[in-house]
């Protein structure tokens, strides 16, 4: 796209804009129509500078400029009027991407960096009805005025399958599937956008829990349209001094109600959750969403052997689905 074909768009000033989200998918996409990106394991992030400097916000419309100073000041070299879709990631020691790093010791971190993947205002135009390919273009002589810590992130025209093989390797999250005339979308979860879930792991809405010292257990689940429905109890994962923060985060939502549609559950296994159990349950209003490991799903729509990682704040819990 040209001076002239930009000439010809909207004007718009940097705002915050909610992020385009991808759709679960239980596989990859073929065809010379998509491109694909890795799946960065952080927080998603939009970046705007206008004439009065920089301001970064979460996905929520959180601002995030005063907790990723260096991103900041890094993006105060881009050109007024433009608004930029990324991720913060923190760079271990070893050089992997690591969310446990970037919750909870951000400091001792050997990088944070954000990777820019997406141009929706472009000194002063909105680029949202422009196909991807050529917002990511227009992205890449955006970005030649910044430096470290944001990176582009890159795509790929690389078979699907030995995609996944490589992304396995380097223990990446997964896979994003992207058209490449697909529009951006704010707000929508769209079919033009896929992602693929390399590791079992996924944000779940955090429903209640059990007590003891002083939370035991959490109630995790996802929503299928209107209804949230029961997953897991997430006992493992917790250090001490986590369970405590956990809790002191929790604590405000509490609810006489139980929020789950699928609850209690008549069938007895080591996973369900019975009326009997359920009486031990402190209920909580579904404002909170953790990430969770696991093994895999049973047969019964529970997550075998769930593991805690972390609150995520950044998520918003009415997007929370079942993702494979």
């Amino acid at each position: 796209m040209n001076a002239t074909g930009l000439d010809n768009l909207p004007q718009a000033k940097p705002r915050f804009i909610e992020p385009m989200y991808a759709s679960p998918a239980a596989e990859l996409p073929k065809g010379d129509e998509w491109l694909y990106e890795i799946k960065l394991d952080g927080y998603r992030c939009l970046a705007g500078r206008d004439s009065r400097g920089v301001t970064l916000w979460s996905r929520r419309a959180n601002l995030f400029t005063r907790q990723f100073p260096t991103i900041a000041r890094a993006f105060e070299r881009l050109a007024p009027d433009t608004l930029v879709d990324g991720e913060v990631v923190a760079i271990d020691e070893t050089g992997r991407i690591s969310f446990n790093l970037l919750q909870h010791h951000r400091s001792k971190a050997k990088a944070i960096q954000f990777y820019a993947f997406d141009l929706l205002i472009h000194s002063g135009r909105s680029l949202l009805s422009v196909p991807l390919v050529d917002r990511r273009r227009l992205l890449v002589q955006a970005l030649s005025t910044v430096s470290d810590p944001i990176r582009f992130s890159e795509s790929f025209d690389t078979a699907p399958a030995e995609l996944i093989a490589a992304a396995k390797q380097h223990a990446f999250e997964g896979i994003i599937a992207k058209r490449k005339d697909s529009w951006y979308q704010p707000g929508k979860r769209s079919r033009a956008w896929l992602k693929y879930k390399i590791n079992c792991s996924q944000e779940f809405v955090v429903g209640g829990y059990t007590p003891g010292n002083p939370l035991d257990a959490l109630i995790v689940g996802y929503y299928e349209g209107e209804k949230l429905y029961f997953a897991a109890k997430v006992r493992n994962g917790f250090v001490p001094h986590v369970r405590r923060e956990v809790f002191q985060s929790l604590k405000g939502l509490e609810s006489a109600d139980c929020p789950f549609a699928n609850l209690p559950e008549k069938k007895r296994t080591p996973w369900a959750l019975t009326r009997e159990e359920m009486k031990n349950c402190r209920w909580l209003r579904p404002d909170s969403v953790a990430q969770i490991d696991f093994t895999e799903w049973t047969p019964d729509g529970h997550l075998r052997e769930a593991k805690f990682v972390a609150l995520r704040e950044d998520k918003n819990p009415r997007h929370v689905v079942r993702e494979t």
